[in-house]
């Protein structure tokens, strides 16, 4: 009898160590954002969220004449002050932990970075796991009132084709804010951003259903080129070409597309890239800095559009594997030309490489480091394997004009 009191005395005060669910939050009671962009307007930050409209995407619901998600916009002097302000005009507090995708805008990059990332690194409600994406000639806000085809909800389009991109065609590159803040903080290398653009000339009609209801939407998003930063704020783009060599000397691509000339010189043969690996290296001679970087690819032959090129010989792929070879070394090392003449910046870690082979060196060199990088002579070899021709050997097309 005593045990049975005893346990029940302790079962009792146990039941005042459960809290129970103190900080839940129901989900008729929440605005879940998918995707935010800030822009600037004279002092003020002005916040854009995408909402998911919940009743319209559930099982059953789509494709009725509502859309998939709301916009609500806020100004404010902090970014946080403009989120807050938004709950006058929304039912429900704004919810971040399902963020996916983060639009600023091109002016507020180029004023800086710095004051909008504390507050994403800072919120406790933000996880770190969305890409940051700049809006090119446009308002970030333009950007998140764009209807797209596929995805119901924009921003998982936006999220997903970023990495579909970044996978499959290399000038772009899918950047967390973790990422980001640690190539801002870290020495020897400038972060890049991708660049979004609004394609089509009739914006007003990106936030309707029937931009979506048409075989060819009148207003597309797509993915163009790097911006490139110097501490927070950004001083210009690079193109596809430099945008590709950026990210194959940071081993960044996966897969993409490359092609070279006929031999005859009409034509070209198209090359896909299914594996690279790229050693970038940094050395100290004679109290000078010095670069290489070595770049391999392997590579299929995707198509061919040569009317004589027998790739049944060895010479022909040996011929070819030389082309790509030098097609490759050009383009990084106009990259390199870009990124010491033009920007004066350090865009591919060459610092981070001296500074782990030469730590002493760099103590001394990390303050001018982008000066010194501007005289910096830089060696770069390519080395491209082909493993495949296809399922075909030699192209029908010499069959067709016999």
């Amino acid at each position: 009898m005593k045990r049975a009191i005893h346990l029940f005395i302790i079962m009792f005060l146990l039941l005042n160590l459960l809290t129970g669910c103190w900080n839940r939050r129901e989900l008729n009671e929440l605005a879940i954002v998918v995707a935010m962009a800030i822009d600037k307007s004279d002092d003020e930050y002005v916040v854009t969220a995408q909402v998911v409209n919940s009743g319209q995407v559930a099982a059953g619901q789509g494709g009725g004449e509502k859309t998939p998600v709301t916009i609500y916009q806020e100004k404010g002097s902090t970014v946080f002050e403009a989120i807050r302000r938004a709950t006058t005009g929304s039912a429900r507090k704004l919810f971040f932990p399902h963020l996916r995708i983060f639009v600023v805008s091109e002016e507020l990059a180029e004023e800086g970075l710095g004051e909008t990332l504390d507050f994403i690194s800072r919120d406790h409600e933000l996880r770190t796991d969305f890409y940051i994406v700049v809006a090119k000639d446009t308002r970030a806000e333009q950007v998140l009132k764009v209807m797209t085809g596929l995805e119901d909800i924009p921003a998982n389009k936006l999220f997903s084709s970023l990495e579909t991109s970044e996978r499959a065609w290399a000038p772009t590159t899918a950047v967390t804010v973790d990422e980001l803040t640690t190539n801002l903080v870290g020495e020897g290398i400038h972060p890049q951003l991708t660049g979004i653009q609004i394609m089509g000339e009739n914006r007003e009609i990106g936030g309707r259903l029937e931009n979506v209801q048409e075989i060819d939407p009148d207003i597309k998003l797509k993915y163009t080129g790097l911006a490139v930063f110097k501490e927070d704020k950004l001083i210009g783009w690079l193109d596809e070409d430099s945008s590709k060599a950026i990210n194959y000397v940071q081993e960044n691509v996966s897969s993409t597309l490359g092609e070279v000339s006929c031999p005859e010189g009409k034509g070209k043969v198209g090359l896909e890239v299914i594996r690279t690996k790229a050693d970038l290296k940094g050395r100290v001679e004679d109290g000078s800095p010095k670069g290489t970087v070595k770049i391999q690819l392997e590579v299929n032959i995707g198509d061919v559009q040569c009317k004589k090129l027998d790739l049944t010989k060895t010479k022909t792929i040996d011929d070819l594997e030389k082309r790509a070879e030098k097609k490759v070394e050009e383009i990084i090392e106009s990259t390199i030309t870009i990124a010491q003449e033009e920007f004066k910046l350090d865009l591919f870690g060459f610092g981070e490489a001296i500074h782990r082979s030469n730590p002493d060196y760099w103590k001394k060199a990390k303050k001018d480091w982008d000066e010194k990088f501007t005289d910096m002579p830089i060696e770069v070899e390519a080395v491209v394997e082909i493993r495949r021709l296809g399922t075909i050997g030699n192209s029908p097309l010499e069959k067709i004009k016999n």
